[in-house]
């Protein structure tokens, strides 16, 4: 054991005065520098910012990459001129993202998506990350929606039809010719304008036309596309039975080689009819010239 120092002799006055505390050192003159303080101050402030960047990293990478709340896929309709607040709001509103608005619009810069973002009609897959969701919009593959024109509609049947179906825009400004639409199944987006489906059909109709139209025979009697679109829809309104159209469309060639009239009750029924419908149960033959067309024997 250390032996105490031996407590000097002290008189009573001088034992009930407190002992002197030494004062403290001096902060040397290079403590005291400005541009030491300043110093200090800067590298404390990139120090809380560095950690600061790194909390935000670290919760940023997580919001993007965590599952998302959806519990089965869904499909959205991202108007057109929204901003990225306005789309925030309609994916929180239809449960397709659960985080705060700013987290989608700071995901959006993150992967520098801010003009890139297209409106339209997405679905969005099961569980789907606020990456995945911010890729898909940023991707524009948008719901393609189909639609069958069928075969043997008129002209003014298949606008009618258009124009019942919500997924399309606008109107139809003229009812187009018959013969110049191609019955056929369709994809198109919803927003897409009737008068850009209409526009669809024909091109389609022309194509197919021209396919045909230089596989003919050249011994056929028939001078023209229109004329070829015309026979076909007569045998089609003749009989429902595609066994039995190439030997009506034989008996009509015959005739026209013969120059004689076709005596087809179908051309008097779309006289009457003006293309608006059929006359009854006898004359469903009677639908329209609009047909997908083939090559008569």
């Amino acid at each position: 054991m250390s032996e105490r120092p031996p407590i000097s002799p002290r008189s009573p006055r001088a034992a009930l005065e407190p002992e002197q505390v030494p004062p403290p050192p001096k902060r040397s003159d290079r403590a005291r520098n400005p541009f030491v303080i300043v110093g200090n101050a800067i590298f404390t402030i990139l120090i809380i910012l560095m950690l600061g960047a790194g909390a935000t990293y670290y919760y940023g990478k997580q919001a993007l990459e965590s599952p998302g709340p959806l519990q089965e896929d869904k499909i959205v309709n991202i108007p057109a001129r929204a901003g990225k607040r306005d789309i925030a709001d309609v994916l929180s509103r239809e449960g397709v993202i659960n985080v705060n608005p700013w987290v989608f619009i700071g995901g959006v810069f993150a992967l520098k998506a801010s003009s890139d973002l297209k409106p339209g009609e997405y679905s969005f897959q099961k569980n789907a990350s606020l990456r995945d969701v911010i890729a898909t919009i940023v991707d524009g593959k948008v719901v393609q929606h189909a639609i069958t024109i069928p075969e043997g509609l008129t002209s003014e049947q298949i606008v009618t039809r258009l124009s019942d179906n919500d997924i399309f825009t606008g109107s139809v400004r003229e009812i187009p010719r018959e013969g110049t639409l191609l019955p056929e199944t369709y994809k198109f987006p919803r927003g897409t304008t009737r008068d850009q489906v209409i526009q669809r059909l024909q091109q389609a109709q022309k194509r197919v036309l021209a396919e045909i139209w230089e596989r003919r025979n050249t011994d056929s009697p028939l001078k023209s596309p229109d004329q070829l679109v015309t026979l076909a829809s007569i045998v089609e309104k003749e009989t429902g039975r595609a066994d039995e159209r190439s030997r009506v469309a034989a008996v009509f060639v015959n005739r026209l080689r013969q120059r004689m009239k076709l005596q087809s009750d179908p051309t008097i029924i779309y006289g009457l009819v003006g293309g608006k419908g059929t006359l009854g149960a006898r004359s469903s033959a009677a639908r329209s010239p609009s047909r997908r067309p083939t090559t008569p024997t």
